[in-house]
């Protein structure tokens, strides 16, 4: 379902881009070329002076749900992964290349380029470093435990890059079911 807000918006859509039919997207949304977005997603951009922009390439995947708060953004740049049942709470910015592991949850964080976030984490006030690993389970919310975490491996940027590619296939093969 794709639809305006109350304030009259209606989502831009790359003619790239794949959103399966039982997804939702409302309002002020923009989501560039080739983008992947999975079943049961929210995209929603419903409150006053709220939007959210999807980079391109990126795949929103079964799930997950992307909100921004009134007067607020929520930004995932080019190539980023949202796994299965992760929660984006805006106001939030989501670097290119990041993988958002199944379940985890961010809100009002600004996530930089190259971050791996495993699964179930949560993260929320703060900023996290370009190619940086988030542990499973961890909460992150001060900047003292910004700063213990590990660089990034080069197997979780391979693997992150193996999820785009194959989200990737996956939105041009149903385009062209379509």
């Amino acid at each position: 379902m794709i639809r305006r807000n109350p304030y009259g918006d209606y989502p831009k859509i790359d003619k790239t881009a794949y959103i399966d039919l039982s997804a939702v997207i409302i309002g002020k949304v923009n989501i560039g070329k080739n983008v992947f977005v999975a079943p049961g997603a929210v995209i929603r951009a419903d409150e006053i002076g709220s939007s959210v922009s999807i980079g391109d390439g990126s795949n929103i995947q079964d799930r997950v749900i992307i909100h921004a708060l009134g007067n607020s953004s929520v930004i995932i740049g080019e190539n980023t992964s949202l796994s299965h049942g992760c929660i984006i709470h805006g106001p939030c910015k989501i670097g290119k290349e990041c993988f958002i592991g199944f379940g985890s949850v961010i809100f009002k964080a600004l996530i930089k380029d190259n971050v791996f976030i495993k699964s179930l984490a949560v993260i929320e006030g703060v900023k996290i470093p370009n190619k940086k690993l988030i542990p499973n389970g961890a909460i992150i919310s001060s900047p003292g435990i910004v700063e213990s975490l590990q660089s990034l491996s080069r197997e979780e940027m391979v693997f992150a890059n193996k999820v785009v590619r194959a989200n990737l296939r996956l939105a041009k093969g149903y385009k062209k079911e379509e």
